[in-house]
Parts: structure tokens; C-alpha cells; sequence
């Protein structure tokens, strides 16, 4: 069956070339302009799979695609790594002088901004989506507008780059979930070797290192801890790990012993690390 992935953004964002590098470009694209719509994509079984932002090397974490996964019972089946490369683009014909405004997502523009710092002319306008800014500028001939996107997005939608490389951090890069319902997912244990992981633990001391601890003396690698709040329960926590292992049958070990201390423990998603 092809498959059909919900992106966030329009063809041409970064979102459409992951789901083209993880796929294969013999895929269809479902276009959302928010995660909110993305995630109902999925759960309306307009979309196969879906790509999503979780995380950026100078941003951080994007919080609130957590708490999508985990109130959705979706299923992460993999993940990506892309560099970012973002460029200022405009219509043919103007300089950087010539810009008074720039629009983009609120990541870009954050991730770029001690390149604006140098051009304190210009004021920055957050938007939904960085390829969607572009065919915009583009389709209403805007003159002194300017986007942040990838140059994937100028080369679709005809715009000049006036600048390129312009993230703070030259080795920015961004992580991405593939997602999928638990009905959809699938992959041998053999090739498992990461998983992803919430829990919550008790409100005393030591209740978060004894959890931890578990997972190192079962020779897993703690990759990644976030901490979210429980909206009902003020000044408490859950916790959404990553951990790398080896052997599959370590992590099985872990799993076991998490249970039978009653943690209220859910499994996100168990993949292919993309960076082992």
C-alpha cells in the first residue's frame, strides 16, 4: 500500500524532506499547518505515518508534541536526524536593505537570531510554517518580505536567496519522530535497539535516581530525560526518556523490573536508533 505521511508545513519544509529521506519520494503528503492537525491526520486515518519535530540542537525540546504522543496513544516507529541549513529568501531583485519584514516558524527565527541582530531593520513576524511563508511571498508578490526556510523551499517556489547559513549554530541539526498508530506500527526485535519511555514516579526523595538506576544496571544508555507537568496534579512530574541498549533481551530485563516496582510505565515507541 503507498503510504501517505502527514507533515507539519507544505512541500518543500523540512518536515517534507524528511518524510521524503525516511520514505523514499514515491509517497503522498498530507499538509497540516499545526501538530494538532497532524496527530488527527493520523487519527482520522487520513495519513499512513507522520513526521514530527521533537527536538532542535540550539532550540531544545519542543515540549508539547510530548504530551501529543503520549494523550494521542500514538506509536513512534523510528526517528531522523536532519541538518539545517536556513537561508533568508525574497523575490528576485531585492537586497537584504530592502527587507523590512521576515517570516517564518518560531524554531527558525529563534535559531537564527544573532543573524538578525545585525540587521536590527528588520522586524520578525512569526508564522506557521517555513515553506508555507515562502510560496506566500511568492504568490502575492511581496515586496520587502522576506522567509526563513530551506533552499529546497526557494528552488519550488522561485525565490532568490539573499543569505545563506544564517542559523546561530553552523552544526544545527533537528530530530524528528516517525509516528504511527499502534494499530499501523510494526518492526522486528531484532533491529530494536532504542526505545522511548514515560513514566511517573513517586513524590519522595530518591524515586527518579532509583528508576535511573534500574536502567543503567541493565546496561542501558540514558540518551534523553524530559520532564513535563501532570496538568491535575500541580508540582508533579512525568518523565519521557530515551535509552539506547545493546541487546534487546537488557532492555526486556529493565521493562521487567520497572513494572513490578508499579511505576506508571508506558512504552512510546521501540525503533532503530538512527545514530548507532
Amino acid at each position: 500500500m503507498r503510504k501517505k505521511v502527514a507533515i507539519q508545513g507544505i512541500k518543500g519544509s523540512y518536515h517534507h524532506g524528511v518524510a521524503q529521506a525516511y520514505f523514499g519520494e514515491n509517497i503522498d503528503i498530507d499538509e497540516c499547518m499545526s501538530f494538532q492537525q497532524l496527530v488527527h491526520s493520523l487519527e482520522d486515518r487520513k495519513s499512513t505515518d507522520a513526521v514530527m519535530a521533537i527536538e532542535n540542537s540550539i532550540a531544545g525540546s519542543i515540549i508539547p508534541n510530548y504530551a501529543y504522543i503520549d494523550e494521542h496513544d500514538l506509536t513512534i516507529s523510528g526517528e531522523y536526524f536532519l541538518p539545517i541549513h536556513h537561508c533568508l529568501m525574497a523575490l528576485e531583485g531585492q537586497k537584504i536593505t530592502d527587507i523590512k519584514e521576515v517570516y517564518s516558524h518560531p524554531m527558525a527565527l529563534l535559531q537564527c537570531k544573532e543573524f538578525f541582530r545585525e540587521h536590527p531593520h528588520i522586524k520578525l513576524v512569526e508564522d506557521a510554517d517555513t515553506a508555507d511563508v515562502a510560496k506566500r511571498i511568492q504568490e502575492q508578490k511581496l515586496v520587502g518580505v522576506a522567509a526563513v526556510a530551506g533552499e529546497t523551499a526557494a528552488a519550488i517556489y522561485n525565490l532568490t536567496i539573499l543569505a545563506r547559513e544564517i542559523q546561530t549554530i553552523k552544526s544545527n541539526s533537528t530530530r524528528f519522530f516517525i509516528l504511527n498508530t499502534r494499530e499501523n506500527s510494526g518492526i522486528e526485535k531484532k533491529e530494536i535497539n532504542k526505545a522511548s519511555l514515560k513514566f511517573l514516579t513517586d513524590h519522595k526523595r530518591g524515586s527518579l535516581a532509583t528508576v535511573l538506576n534500574v536502567m543503567s544496571d541493565c546496561n542501558l544508555n540514558l540518551t534523553k530525560i524530559q520532564s513535563l507537568p501532570i496538568i491535575d496534579m500541580p508540582w508533579k512530574y512525568s518523565f519521557f526518556v530515551d535509552v539506547t541498549f545493546n541487546e534487546y533481551k537488557d532492555y526486556e530485563k529493565a521493562m521487567s523490573i520497572l513494572k513490578i516496582m508499579a511505576l506508571e510505565l508506558k512504552v512510546l515507541g521501540e525503533y532503530k536508533n538512527q545514530n548507532g
